[in-house]
């Protein structure tokens, strides 16, 4: 049984919820896809991949194939931080192209379609068109996650995305404030703590 938390969504967008799937929520790292189980959870939790696939890929996956595509995830998580991290702060241009190009092989592997389907009940009109995926390898569980990677990078104003102020965070996000004056990942979490330590410092000033 997958003894880690749930996994954190506060990036305001779901690419950078994907580099936050390793973070230190208290004080003990947790990488939320550290092996073939907790990606599968992680996507679960994303709502990147419907249940029924992911159900599917278990049952039919060789044994340790899950954790490779896990291994390709994590690869895929850390080359995009230093991507965001490079250009955060500022709007991105077209000169970083170039620097996207294993994020457009990954997206040319995506066996995604369209269909035809019936709307759900009481909606119109009836018939809507809708997007789907097969489903035939676990390979393919890195498809939508390229895919929330590169609607971040297309409509994102990298600007707004910042890294937490807090000393020992990880955690990025994207600040839709208005004023962009987001600081924190978590006000409650790292927000507090620096409260306290500022606390601590006008104290010992004042002795």
């Amino acid at each position: 049984m997958d003894q880690r938390p749930s996994a954190m969504f506060i990036a305001d967008a779901l690419g950078l919820d994907f580099l936050n799937s390793i973070a230190t929520p208290v004080d003990t790292p947790v990488d939320w896809i550290d092996d073939g189980e907790g990606l599968l959870n992680w996507l679960e939790q994303a709502e990147l991949v419907p249940a029924e696939a992911l159900r599917s890929i278990k049952a039919h996956a060789l044994p340790g194939e899950l954790d490779k595509v896990a291994d390709q995830a994590r690869h895929l998580r850390e080359w995009f931080r230093g991507f965001v991290r490079k250009h955060k702060g500022h709007p991105l241009t077209a000169k970083s192209l170039t620097e996207l190009e294993p994020l457009n092989r990954l997206l040319q592997r995506d066996e995604a379609f369209n269909r035809i389907a019936a709307a759900p009940k009481g909606e119109e009109p009836p018939l809507q068109l809708q997007k789907a995926r097969r489903w035939r390898t676990p390979e393919a569980l890195l498809s939508p996650i390229g895919e929330a990677l590169a609607q971040f990078v297309c409509s994102e104003d990298f600007s707004d995305v910042k890294a937490c102020e807090g000393p020992a965070c990880t955690l990025l996000f994207a600040d839709h404030t208005r004023g962009r004056t987001r600081r924190w990942c978590i006000m409650a979490v790292c927000g507090n703590r620096a409260k306290q330590a500022a606390h601590r410092e006008r104290r010992k000033a004042e002795r």
